[in-house]
């Protein structure tokens, strides 16, 4: 009798090593920023000591963007984009941009809700988005392109979703710690309607210009160099509290400004890509 053939597997996917070593930093930032919050939380919540440890974990999120800003440019200038990036890019995002975040949120701005673990449910509900955001944006990544298909966003990307999370809980910290303010419980009350309006944008259907396309070759408009120039001077004169006004101005733009603009507007505030979206695959592994 015929011995049958030997089993067959799957081919080695081809794992680019410089875009990939961006991604892997993506996730090891997030990982710290875990260690460093597990370490906020051995005092009690509140305490300026927990709060200099979670302003620390800040710090590592916001690592973990320029990481993830900067791995799929890499790989689409090596031409190395591919289906292992785009997943590996979505595991290191749910660690770095889901429960980084939501950790922070349960325990450095929303501890003080009258509602006993309220701040904990809204927090699930930012990770579950998060999470349900990426394998949504994996599956319409993975469809065949349409013709004439926009590489616009479908709802609020995960990393600036996480931007907008950290750079209000960077501001509270530095408020109580730095200020010594009090954010009395109304304040908090609406930063935790805030925080469920973000986690559900994710999963919305609200569209969101990617920026993919900016290049040091790509022309852009007078508006949108000035208000790159804006952004960069408020950030070094203000890094406390621009961040923060930098993400509610992109979570407000595509929300509420983006809907009422003719497409003429919309190309002096955005990089022209008309010609790009009729030729470009969707982006394979960051921004989601």
């Amino acid at each position: 009798m015929a011995l049958p053939p030997p089993p067959v597997y799957p081919d080695e996917p081809k794992i680019p090593i410089l875009p990939n070593m961006l991604t892997a930093g993506n996730l090891l930032c997030g990982f710290f920023s875990i260690l460093t919050i597990f370490k906020g939380m051995a005092f009690a919540s509140g305490t300026p000591e927990a709060f200099e440890y979670y302003q620390q974990a800040t710090y590592f999120i916001f690592a973990a963007c320029v990481f993830d800003l900067l791995d799929g440019r890499v790989a689409r200038m090596c031409h190395a984009d591919g289906p292992f990036g785009r997943e590996f890019d979505s595991i290191a995002d749910v660690v770095s941009f889901g429960i980084a975040p939501a950790l922070l949120l349960a325990r450095a701005v929303l501890f003080e809700l009258p509602v006993p673990f309220l701040g904990h449910g809204i927090a699930v509900i930012y990770l579950l988005c998060a999470a349900l955001r990426l394998a949504r944006f994996n599956c319409m990544a993975a469809a065949p392109r349409k013709p004439n298909q926009s590489s616009d966003f479908v709802g609020l990307p995960v990393p600036m979703a996480a931007g907008a999370v950290v750079s209000t809980m960077y501001l509270v910290i530095d408020i109580t710690t730095n200020r010594n303010l009090v954010i009395a419980q109304p304040w908090q009350i609406s930063m935790a309607g805030a925080m469920t309006i973000v986690s559900l944008l994710m999963m919305s259907r609200v569209i969101y210009p990617s920026f993919k396309h900016v290049t040091f070759q790509k022309r852009g408009t007078i508006m949108a160099m000035l208000m790159a120039v804006v952004a960069v001077c408020a950030l070094i004169s203000f890094p406390w509290i621009a961040p923060a006004l930098i993400f509610l101005c992109y979570l407000l733009y595509g929300l509420i400004v983006r809907p009422f603009l003719t497409r003429k507007m919309r190309r002096a505030l955005e990089v022209d890509t008309e010609d790009e979206d009729d030729n470009e695959a969707p982006p394979a592994g960051t921004h989601h």
